[in-house]
């Protein structure tokens, strides 16, 4: 079935918020057979919201809307959809109960008073419960379609998303899955390779490649190849995906190493595991970017030992133990500077394995011999060491970021 998006939120429109709840949406409907064949974007508005949601329903009968929803004055989508359906809000007296509790639960009693409007709902409404916030959802049907109203914050709406509005586009598909047509992607993760040596790598295999088509995300941490399989019975999107994914890995070959949201952090960290390994990071120009992307990853304890963040070089040579003579030598972005600063913080922290990383991240300091974007690597395993000079365009931030992208993978490939 086709349905219309519409995502609330005048932060929207003046670009302090990227909407990336439409795009959440977008994938999970299209994976159950449904498709999103409009979006709009609108203020907090009251007639915008009603005006775009009015088209929406004339057009597909479907609308699912995205935020305004909270306590505050500015949040009036439910008054713009409850007025298009002539449905008067109404205190909801058992929600109200436990909008109340929750509060109490979480030692906030007494309920702020603007939190009673979350209790009012449009007349004949169906109240679509949110495991994470104050807002309920809420499903409006009547002669003009239906509507679902989800919250605007990404997590409630994408637990909403998958307990409410899954469910009932696969109620509208009906019972018999086999019948079923959807729309469903795969990604394969790479880095270390540029987009267009990827797609010549791999030329002669898509041009074989039945009912997918393929597309090349370029980002920060590499390019990202999605394979999507286009309005295929359910069975046989997975069996085309899971096809064309193993006809691809071997070119990838060592670029690959991960599916749709794997971080490479969280690969590194399941490898060190596996061998039972620890690891210590030596930072300079990333300045702690490195131990964070580990850090965030769950079971990271297990492995990660610590980090020193040696940006000045008094910090690389007392802490680490970076002869002086060496940075003065051969300056502190080379690559014997990057091997000490891994040797030193591996013994510092008593770790079986260290990754390094020094560079010039600008917009100053660069040379004729070392420019702007100049990284030195290094990491070791053991006896084993490796180290790798990479430069990277782009502003500070990108080169930083690159940098640490880049500094898991040289330790990945070690660990292979």
């Amino acid at each position: 079935m086709d349905l219309e998006l519409v995502t609330v939120g005048t932060e929207l429109l003046l670009g302090f918020t990227i909407d990336t709840n439409a795009a959440e949406i977008g994938r999970a409907v299209s994976a159950v057979g449904a498709r999103v064949v409009r979006r709009a974007s609108v203020g907090d508005d009251v007639q915008a919201i009603r005006e775009a949601v009015a088209d929406g329903l004339r057009r597909t009968g479907f609308v699912v809307v995205t935020g305004g929803l909270g306590p505050t004055t500015d949040d009036v989508t439910k008054r713009a959809v409850a007025e298009l359906f002539d449905a008067p809000l109404e205190v909801h007296e058992e929600y109200l109960r436990e909008l109340k509790d929750r509060f109490a639960r979480y030692g906030r009693a007494p309920m702020p008073p603007s939190n009673r409007s979350q209790a009012e709902v449009p007349r004949g409404a169906t109240v679509l419960h949110n495991p994470r916030g104050t807002a309920p959802g809420l499903l409006l049907e009547g002669e003009l379609g239906a509507v679902m109203l989800l919250p605007g914050v990404p997590l409630e709406m994408r637990l909403m998303v998958e307990a409410h509005l899954v469910p009932l586009l696969e109620r509208l598909a009906g019972s018999d899955p086999s019948a079923r047509r959807v729309t469903r992607s795969r990604t394969l993760r790479t880095t270390g390779i540029t987009e267009s040596g990827l797609a010549s790598g791999i030329a002669q295999v898509e041009q074989k490649l039945e009912d997918v088509s393929l597309a090349f995300l370029p980002g920060w941490d590499g390019v990202d190849l999605r394979l999507t399989a286009w309005n295929l019975p359910e069975e046989r999107a997975d069996v085309v995906l899971d096809r064309a994914e193993a006809a691809l890995r071997p070119i990838l070959g060592e670029h690959h190493y991960g599916v749709d949201e794997t971080d490479l952090a969280g690969v590194v960290i399941d490898r060190l595991r596996e061998r039972d390994l620890t690891l210590a990071v030596a930072e300079s120009c990333t300045g702690g970017i490195v131990g964070a992307r580990l850090t965030a990853m769950p079971g990271a304890s297990d492995v990660f030992r610590g980090a020193v963040a040696a940006y000045a070089n008094e910090i690389k040579i007392h802490l680490l133990g970076v002869p002086a003579g060496l940075i003065e030598a051969e300056g502190a972005v080379s690559e014997a500077v990057a091997r000490a600063m891994a040797h030193g913080v591996s013994q510092a922290c008593g770790s079986s394995a260290a990754v390094a990383v020094t560079g010039i991240a600008g917009p100053a300091g660069g040379t004729v011999e070392k420019p702007v974007g100049t990284v030195w690597l290094a990491a070791t395993v053991g006896a084993l060491a490796r180290s790798r000079r990479v430069h990277f365009p782009g502003d500070r931030e990108e080169v930083r970021h690159r940098a640490a992208q880049a500094a898991l993978d040289l330790l990945r490939r070690l660990l292979s």
